[in-house]
């Protein structure tokens, strides 16, 4: 399986799933991308995690539970350090708002980890956020390799209009978006320091 699409189909998938988001399409405007790994590569931009991060989250992929709304996406990606290889048994952990933008508090509804594989590489399957007041379409991300530094982060939807407003939004944190079936699919390359 190859994760390095052509331009074209990057292009195309973005514009498609901002229309399947119900996002404005800008016709000639091109996304920032998720970048390449080549060997010497700084570190994935780290960002806080803001007020709402829960310890001890169940392991599991699939966020998606009995009575939960919102439109599925599938967020995948590798962990690799520096010289681009796969950083096996990373934690990945993943939080974020349900589709009325409220976090749950109290539970650990839309919360969850994973270990990466022995290729480095991860799966969730959730919803796609809403928006709240001041802030845009995003996930919150730990990344913690073994015997590593703790990365902490958040990823973006490309094309969403509130990022322009959002003073924490990165275009470095920019999701490549495409489809997975009949979900929307985003996915990203963590690259973490090890030493």
């Amino acid at each position: 399986m190859s994760f390095a699409p052509t331009r074209r189909r990057l292009l195309t998938a973005g514009a498609m799933a901002g229309v399947a988001l119900g996002l404005p399409s800008i016709v000639g405007a091109e996304a920032p991308l998720t970048p390449a790994c080549h060997d010497g590569d700084a570190p994935t931009l780290a960002e806080t995690e803001g007020p709402f991060f829960k310890p001890r989250s169940p392991e599991r992929a699939d966020l998606i539970e009995p009575g939960i709304k919102g439109r599925p996406i599938v967020l995948s990606g590798a962990v690799l350090d520096r010289a681009c290889r796969p950083l096996a048994h990373a934690l990945v952990d993943l939080w974020h708002a349900d589709d009325n933008g409220d976090y749950d508090n109290a539970g650990f509804r839309l919360r969850g980890h994973v270990l990466t594989d022995a290729d480095g590489r991860w799966r969730f399957r959730t919803i796609v956020p809403a928006l709240y007041p001041g802030r845009t379409r995003h996930f919150h991300l730990k990344v913690q390799p073994a015997g590593a530094r703790l990365l902490t982060t958040q990823l973006y939807f490309p094309d969403e209009p509130m990022n322009r407003r959002d003073g924490l939004f990165s275009s470095a944190l920019t999701m490549r978006m495409d489809r997975a079936g009949e979900d929307l699919a985003g996915r990203f390359d963590f690259i973490v320091a090890t030493r």
